[in-house]
């Protein structure tokens, strides 16, 4: 008499019986797995449907430097004009949509993009702390105003003096144990320093090299 075999499967040379232990052990291992994917591209999705309404508030000059296509683009200038509650949340699952479909790199490239937004380069970081720096000193330092003319010899010498004389002034207590202020030369400074700054090198002929951990003399 033929044995009866019993109904299963195998799972990596190991045979599995259906209704046994191993059995049960397995589809809720499986079941766990498929709940942890549906968790993790639910995530994604939120990740994403966020970067993509992020995009309405970027500066169109990085929003223009990234590899979107006209189609993308369309999108997001659309979901700006939409004002109706409805027609907007229905225009951003749209833009979420082609968000899942960008390459990694593209992704990647927003969220840069993004983050230069919030936070600025690196470039820009370090232009505006070199600017607060040689703004400090050219209010504490005689011969600071000097230095800066020498390299950066295109620079309004006149209108530089006459901003650090009042800065100073500025800075001068009121009365005994009242604090330095900060006035509207004060700023002025520091927006010509920084455009200058970003805007021509420093002229190498003789310049007089800028090092912000030189000491006063």
């Amino acid at each position: 008499m033929s044995r009866k075999l019993k109904k299963g499967y195998f799972v990596r040379g190991e045979f599995v019986a259906e209704g046994s232990e191993r059995d049960l052990e397995l589809k809720a291992e499986l079941k766990g797995t498929d709940d942890q994917s549906r968790t993790d591209l639910k995530r994604e999705s939120t990740e994403l449907q966020k970067l993509g309404a992020d995009l309405l508030d970027l500066r169109a000059d990085l929003l223009a430097r990234l590899d979107l296509s006209d189609k993308f683009k369309d999108a997001i200038a659309d979901a700006k004009r939409i004002t109706n509650f409805e027609g907007k949340r229905r225009q951003m699952q749209f833009i979420g949509k082609l968000m899942r479909k960008l390459e990694p790199e593209v992704l990647e490239a927003v969220k840069q993009a993004l983050d230069v937004q919030a936070n600025g380069s690196a470039a820009d970081n370090l232009l505006l702390h070199q600017a607060e720096i040689w703004r400090d000193r050219l209010i504490a330092e005689d011969d600071a105003a000097a230095q800066w003319i020498t390299q950066y010899p295109g620079c309004d010498s006149q209108e530089l003096r006459a901003l650090i004389r009042q800065a100073r002034k500025d800075a001068t207590p009121s009365k005994p144990g009242a604090l330095p202020r900060h006035g509207r030369a004060y700023r002025e400074i520091f927006q010509l320093v920084r455009a200058q700054l970003g805007a021509i090198p420093p002229n190498d002929d003789g310049a007089i090299p800028f090092s912000p951990a030189k000491e006063a003399s």
